[in-house]
């Protein structure tokens, strides 16, 4: 089943609760599809006028904040070892590879790594845990991780939202051409599939006329010996 139509028969609250639960554990370096059920849940906003978009919003950017912040306080106290546990357990993200580009990052841009690395799958995954790993100072992480997470979770839940009621509304606005335009293709394909059967109709029965009017060889009588 699809996230979005899973997302239908849940109600408001639990998506709420979802939405920052699912964030926050992605944030705090569990990989899981945060912006997946994210921008499904601001969907589903747009259509549904039971989820409010602003609570969803608030609730998105709680669960990165919160998220990217015990993912900090593990990653300072658990060090590198941390990350070689995560990498036996998560290979696929946490390898040496993906280690490497992420301090890679955070070398070079420092607290620009966490803010912008909430906008990058696998760096929003790093961010919290590896700033601690790292011992970036504290209040760097804090403003990197308060405006990074209001505006990739909220500004998500806002265009996602906006986008989903604009499309709804020109979906309905033009369903009468959608309509018109399927009985036109259903007729053009009914016409053609007529029009194909006739011809093939006429060819069999002007080779079965054909046939008919060709005599046919007689068969060669057995020869009476010559006396």
């Amino acid at each position: 089943m699809h996230v979005q139509e899973w997302l239908e028969t849940v109600p408001a609250v639990s998506i709420y609760i979802l939405v920052g639960v699912v964030i926050g554990l992605e944030s705090l370096g569990i990989p899981l599809p945060g912006e997946i059920v994210l921008v499904s849940s601001a969907l589903l906003a747009s259509q549904h006028g039971d989820i409010n978009p602003w609570v969803l919003g608030a609730c998105a950017t709680a669960g990165a904040i919160i998220g990217d912040s015990i993912g900090y306080a593990i990653g300072r106290k658990g060090g590198r070892p941390l990350l070689a546990w995560l990498g036996g357990k998560f290979p696929k993200h946490f390898g040496e590879a993906n280690i490497a580009m992420a301090e890679r990052s955070f070398e070079k841009w420092g607290m620009w790594a966490v803010f912008f690395g909430r906008f990058v799958a696998l760096l929003r995954i790093f961010a919290g845990p590896l700033a601690g790993v790292l011992r970036m100072p504290y209040w760097k992480f804090a403003i990197a991780n308060v405006f990074g997470g209001i505006l990739w979770a909220g500004g998500t839940t806002a265009v996602i939202y906006s986008v989903g009621v604009v499309a709804e509304a020109w979906l309905k606005r033009f369903s009468w051409l959608g309509l018109v335009l399927a009985v036109v293709v259903g007729l053009t394909s009914m016409l053609v599939l007529k029009s194909r059967a006739k011809k093939a109709a006429a060819r069999a029965e002007a080779q079965a006329a054909a046939g008919a009017a060709t005599p046919g060889t007689a068969p060669e009588p057995v020869g009476a010996t010559a006396d």
